[in-house]
Formats: C-alpha cells, structure tokens, sequence
C-alpha cells in the first residue's frame, strides 16, 4: 500500500518509515523542516520527502496517512486529511499493530539516555546473534541506521511518554506492550504536554500496567519518581541498578571508560570502552539486566559493551580541526548537559572547554528548565548561549547567573566569531542542541581552518 507519513523528519516518524518500507509499502512523506541525519537516511532509503504541508501531495490520495505528533489541527495537510475523509493513524498506533504484534519487546523509558541504551541493548543482542529488530530515535553507529523489521522475535525500541497525536493524548509508550521494560530515570520535561511531575508519573504507570506478569521491569535504585511509579502497583518481577541494588559496578577509571560489573555480589567482568560518563555506566547496567532477560550471560553482554560505538549526535566527534575537537551532542535538559559535560571533563582534565548551547526544545522555550541552566554548566571553562528570536524568557539573565564566563548570541557569526578569538589547539568545543543548529558544526569546522 502507498503510506504518506506527515512530519517524517522527526526522529520517530523517519524510523518507522523505514519499517514500513522494509515490509514492501510504497512510503513517503513530508516535513516542516528536512535535515540530516534523518533526510540523508530516509533518501538512501529511497523515500520521496516533500519540504511543506501543501495539500497537493496527499492528491491522488496514498491508502493510508500516518500522521506525526508535531502536527497540529489547522496545518494545511492535516485537515484535509479530516476533510477529505482519509484513513489515518498514528505512528505509535501503526508500529503496535503492523511490527510490534506477537513480539518479545524491549522498550527503553526515561527522562535520558533513551537513545543510547537502546542502541546499547540492540547491539548487545546482535552480538549475541540474536538478529533483533529495532526503533532507535538516532542512528546508532554500530548499524548505521535508525530502524530495522530483524528476523527473530525480539526487537528493541526507544520509548517515549510524549503524546501520540492530536487526536491520541496517550504517551507514545503505551502502545508498546514490552515484556523487557527498562525505566532509566525520570525527571520533569515536556512543558508543552504534562503541567507536572505526577502527570508524568502517571503514565508510566499506564506503562508499567502493560506489562505482563512474567515480564521483568529494570530501574534504578536512586529515582525517587520512578520508586513513586512502582508504588503506584506493579505486577511483574523488578530487578535494580546501582547503589544497593542487584546490579551494581565499580568504576575502575574516573570518566567511566572502564568498570566491573557485580550481578547480586558475584563479579561479571569489566567493561572498557569509548562512552564516558556515570550516566552511561548506569545505562549499561540497565542493557545488561534487560539482555539477561532474554538469555545474555553477562559476559557475553559485557564484551559486546567493549565494542560498542556511541549514536550520532551523542558526543560525537564532528571535526578535528588544527588541534580544536568539535563535538556534536543532543543534550537538552539541564541534567543531561551537566552529566555529559561532566563526563567530558573527567576525560579531557584540564584542557579548555566551551559549551554551546541552543534551547531549543518545547520545555526550553518555555523556560521550564531555566532555573537548572547556570547550575548545569559548571564543568565548560566557558558558554556560549544562542538565544533564538522566538525564546519566551530572558536568556540574558540566566546567563548571568552562570559561576563561568557565559554570553549570549543571536546570531551563528557571533557564535563563530567567539570561538574563533577563544579557541586554541587542546580546546575541546561541545555543541549541544536538539535540532541542526543552522548547520553551525560544518560552518564552524570551516571558519576554523
């Protein structure tokens, strides 16, 4: 069948038009906004991507039209979909009925780190020769793509507690009915959708409610709202991680490039790798406990660990340009810049470090977390803020209340302009937005040389 989807682009949408394209549908789509990674993957694919929501390219009209949750009623192609009378769906809705149906699913929540344990735990299963399939909201770089159908009954998917659709105000999860669930933490986010905390908590407890009984739920011992979520009522079997939980590690290097990995007490071996930072230590732990579920040894799980290569746009090193390392990171949330800038620090020591960073994010442009800004970048040497024309807030201020030396731009020239009079060779440059940034990385990696 011919499958248009509407807002592709979004890291979601573009997997799930992979899907559908690996089981023989003819797809396309259209977006606001067509940028890598998810552009270039989705035309490798062969999927035909319109920039706009013009009506004309739902004409002759596609047998189904899978519509984003970026969209909204009065955007041109959603209503004359509703207009017209056109089948349509949501993309958590679609995926539950056409991929996940009758699968062994491991679904990965949180607040953070989603992305990147479910590119760990899909990894660990291949290495393992268990061929699973996946949906991973980035393109992990051990597979090179964001999707796949797999051929066994397992598959990975990264999932989310922003709502489904207009028309489905349930969080995307839902839908998902895991048998593996790793919760990874929870914090407030999504201003735009959830007033607060306890709304939040509320539906992963509609997810913890999916799971069935001989199941097995993973979280940390350190979450007092996911400790709240399980009090709520839970019915299936709960393994913990970290501080006096069944799985635990200790850090045999500063950054979390190397630790052991301890299962109720007994030693499994240690994992040494490229990832630093203590928030991917407890993403591994939480990979492991969730592999053993589906019948990984530990050590199995720990050597495939040791190989694993990060996400694009998860400190990923963009350009290295006369001794200057540019890195590209996704972080958006004040908790999750400070543990990758910390992570970074213990790594780097005391080489130079600039933080950029763009709020970008619906809950940043509310000012929802920009009480949690200055506190969040303390590990930089020093930061530079991009204040986009439709910020709600006074970034100005926020900035001023850093204890390291901050500005703030409204322009990309300015950005470069300052990096150019401050960067020498040893400086390490973090680029940290959830959009592209105007193609800041490639402009800044040029203006360098």
């Amino acid at each position: 069948m011919h499958i248009h989807i509407l807002g592709i682009c979004g890291t979601f949408m573009g997997s799930m038009a992979v899907l559908a394209k690996e089981l023989g549908h003819r797809v396309t789509g259209s977006d606001a906004n067509v940028y890598p990674p998810m552009s270039t993957q989705l035309e490798a694919q062969g999927i035909e991507l319109t920039q706009g929501y013009d009506p004309a390219q739902l004409d002759p009209a596609p047998d189904l039209v899978v519509i984003g949750n970026a969209m909204s009623r009065g955007n041109p192609a959603v209503e004359y979909v509703l207009n017209k009378g056109l089948p349509y769906v949501s993309g958590p809705q679609w995926l539950a009925d056409h991929v996940l149906q009758g699968r062994w699913v491991l679904a990965v929540a949180g607040t953070h780190g989603k992305t990147t344990t479910s590119s760990m735990l899909a990894w660990v299963l291949e290495h393992a020769g268990m061929s699973p399939g996946f949906l991973i909201g980035g393109v992990p770089q051990n597979f090179s793509v964001s999707a796949r159908l797999g051929d066994t009954p397992f598959f990975v998917i990264e999932a989310d507690e922003y709502d489904s659709a207009f028309f489905d105000k349930r969080s995307k999860f839902v839908h998902y009915r895991p048998r593996t669930a790793i919760l990874n933490n929870l914090e407030f986010d999504h201003a735009d959708i959830f007033p607060d905390l306890p709304a939040i908590e509320r539906q992963f407890h509609h997810l913890v409610r999916t799971i069935p009984s001989e199941g097995l739920v993973i979280h940390p011992t350190t979450e007092p709202a996911l400790q709240r979520v399980i009090e709520m009522g839970c019915w299936t079997p709960v393994q913990t991680t970290g501080a006096g939980g069944q799985w635990q590690v200790k850090l045999l290097s500063e950054d979390g490039s190397k630790f052991e990995v301890l299962f109720e007490g007994v030693a499994q071996g240690v994992v040494e790798w490229d990832m630093t930072g203590q928030h991917n230590v407890a993403n591994a732990l939480a990979t492991l406990a969730a592999a053993r579920h589906v019948g990984v040894l530990p050590a199995m799980g720990i050597a495939a660990l040791s190989a694993f290569k990060s996400v694009k746009r998860r400190m990923e090193v963009v350009a290295q340009v006369n001794g200057i390392t540019l890195y590209d990171d996704f972080a958006h949330h004040p908790t999750a810049i400070a543990t990758t800038l910390d992570g970074l620090r213990k790594r780097i020591g005391d080489a130079p470090l600039i933080a950029i960073i763009e709020p970008r994010s619906n809950s940043m442009k509310l000012g929802a977390h920009r009480d949690g800004l200055p506190q969040s970048v303390v590990d930089a040497d020093q930061v530079i803020w991009y204040a986009p024309a439709n910020l709600g807030w006074d970034l100005a201020a926020t900035a001023a209340l850093c204890t390291v030396p901050s500005i703030v731009s409204d322009s990309l020239e300015g950005i470069i302009a300052r990096v150019k009079s401050q960067a020498q060779p040893g400086t390490h440059v973090v680029i940290m937005s959830n959009g592209g940034f105007g193609g800041l990385h490639g402009k800044l990696a040029e203006a360098l040389k």
